[in-house]
């Protein structure tokens, strides 16, 4: 079978769709497919970096189509960037041949048109990977109106895709109803969550120790946000902690990432001693930035329920560590406390709430001691979200697409 999957990452960049993309991608190759993966010459996070155009990489056919390196400093530059990597994609996806299957996952947005319509040209089933949901994303951020003309072609070409697929990847409950809502027969989508990566991600007492002695926190109490810094996780009231938290000598925070808001961080950091910032981890690093932390932080902005996926959360409770989610009280998060190994790792905030979370982070800190942290250890519960059990399961489903004609 014939498999091309499509989206502006892949490995070596180093954002979740892209680690995820890439553990599909080596399974269904594995599983001796033919996969093929047309993506984006340039780093997502740092369009500086240029990876080669044409790759074979552990089985996978590796065609990257030269985008402009703009970077993320405005709307505009975004814009850009998306508009001319959709554009190389679309002659590139033009000139290919046939495939069995066809797996998409936007960003940017319009992507899944593309798919849609190369399938209806060439041939093919479509499977719609939604890792996120526009318009839906994009006006609850504030980025555009409801009745918008962007919103309205956003809107129509979700449509579009959606009625084009032969399956769809929903990513939560919450997700599968939003897309239900929209007319799709409910059989039609499959919640398959994000999978932590546990071939080179658990707890590395010597990774933390290193991590922890470059970033000058060794003997502190280290509270970490890892991930993507954007309005779609609201960082202000961890933010305001790190401010009321200054002149504590014995808790750090610790921001590792990078996206839009990640240059604001960075600024605030400037004028606080408490406060280090560093870029994304590459993949076999991430354990040990992981360890270093003794609480770490999930967020979800109120509005982006069913739109976005908290998917750190599944790296996080590989490591066994702590967790202070901070984000509405109906989420996936929420929906995870019915697992008692995970119900004792959490704890829980509203946005806004910092007298809550500065309690809960001077509680925890009181008793930790250096170089013995206080881990729960990885739940037990986790194995159901594990990457054995749930990247096999997305093969199975791609399998099941071309095998249903």
């Amino acid at each position: 079978m014939r498999v091309l999957l499509l989206n502006q990452v892949f490995y070596p960049d180093v954002v979740s769709v892209a680690q995820h993309l890439s553990d599909l991608a080596v399974d269904l190759s594995a599983a001796r497919h033919e996969v093929t993966v047309l993506c984006s010459s340039r780093g997502y996070d740092n369009p500086r970096i240029k990876f080669p155009r044409t790759e074979l990489w552990r089985g996978v056919k590796v065609r990257r189509v030269p985008v402009w390196g703009l970077g993320k400093k405005s709307k505009i530059r975004r814009i850009v960037g998306f508009a001319t990597f959709f554009l190389s994609s679309f002659v590139s996806l033009m000139l290919t041949e046939r495939q069995d299957v066809v797996l998409v996952t936007p960003p940017p947005p319009l992507l899944s048109v593309m798919a849609a319509f190369f399938v209806r040209v060439r041939g093919g089933r479509l499977v719609y990977w939604i890792m996120d949901l526009n318009p839906d994303e994009a006006i609850a951020a504030g980025w555009m109106k409801p009745d918008s003309t962007a919103a309205r072609i956003l809107g129509a070409a979700l449509r579009y895709s959606l009625r084009a697929s032969s399956s769809i990847v929903a990513l939560d409950r919450f997700m599968k109803d939003r897309i239900v809502a929209r007319g799709v027969p409910s059989d039609r989508i499959q919640v398959i969550p994000p999978w932590p990566h546990d071939q080179v991600v658990s707890y590395n007492a010597e990774g933390r120790e290193s991590f922890r002695r470059r970033l000058g926190v060794g003997e502190k109490f280290v509270v970490m946000y890892s991930g993507n810094h954007s309005p779609l996780h609201p960082l202000d009231t961890i933010l305001q902690c790190a401010l009321r938290l200054q002149n504590d000598p014995k808790i750090a925070f610790v921001f590792v990432g990078g996206g839009s808001e990640f240059l604001r961080v960075k600024e605030f950091a400037k004028n606080l001693a408490n406060v280090v910032c560093e870029p994304y981890q590459p993949l076999e690093q991430l354990a040990d930035s992981l360890s270093a932390a003794d609480l770490h932080v999930v967020l979800l902005g109120d509005s982006f329920v069913g739109i976005v996926h908290p998917c750190k959360i599944y790296n996080i409770l590989a490591v066994g560590a702590p967790f202070l989610y901070i984000g509405p009280t109906e989420s996936h998060i929420v929906d995870l406390q019915q697992y008692p190994g995970i119900a004792r790792m959490g704890h829980f905030a509203r946005h806004g709430d910092a007298d809550q979370v500065v309690d809960i982070i001077t509680k925890l800190a009181s008793d930790f001691a250096p170089g013995k942290p206080s881990r729960p250890g990885r739940p037990t519960d986790l194995d159901r979200f594990s990457q054995t059990s749930l990247v096999p399961l997305m093969t199975r489903l791609v399998e099941a697409v071309e095998h249903a004609r």
